[in-house]
């Protein structure tokens, strides 16, 4: 299972952009050994996001399955709003920020990232 965007992937998040913020789901499994990896790379990501505006909302653990299929393990969840979806894309092109990204990547087995849009009112 692939862990990063595609380029493909990352034009169809900007041709499909509403407008307004965007939250990214990241729902992560480590390969075993990358929770060091991955805590390094969360670390070292929070520069990039100062920069573009962006900020975490929620990360943690996960824990109980209440209602899911039955292979859904994720090891963390990690919620990101970005202003924008342009803002995203803005880090992700940034070489220095790609010079970050294989801890994650060498981090995880299997990975969601998801673009959600935030419900107004």
């Amino acid at each position: 299972m692939a862990v990063d965007p595609t380029g493909r992937d990352l034009k169809r998040f900007l041709q499909e952009d509403p407008g307004g913020p965007v939250v990214m789901l990241n729902l992560l499994r480590y390969r075993e050994g990358g929770a060091g990896s991955y805590a390094e790379y969360a670390t070292r990501i929070r520069p990039f996001l100062e920069r573009v505006g962006a900020e975490i909302v929620y990360v943690g653990d996960a824990g109980t399955s209440l209602v899911a299929p039955e292979p859904w393990e994720w090891d963390a969840v990690l919620l990101v709003r970005y202003p924008s979806r342009a803002a995203f894309s803005e880090m992700v092109a940034d070489p220095e920020y790609q010079g970050i990204t294989a801890l994650r990547s060498d981090a995880l087995d299997e990975a969601v990232l998801q673009a959600t849009i935030p419900w107004q009112g």
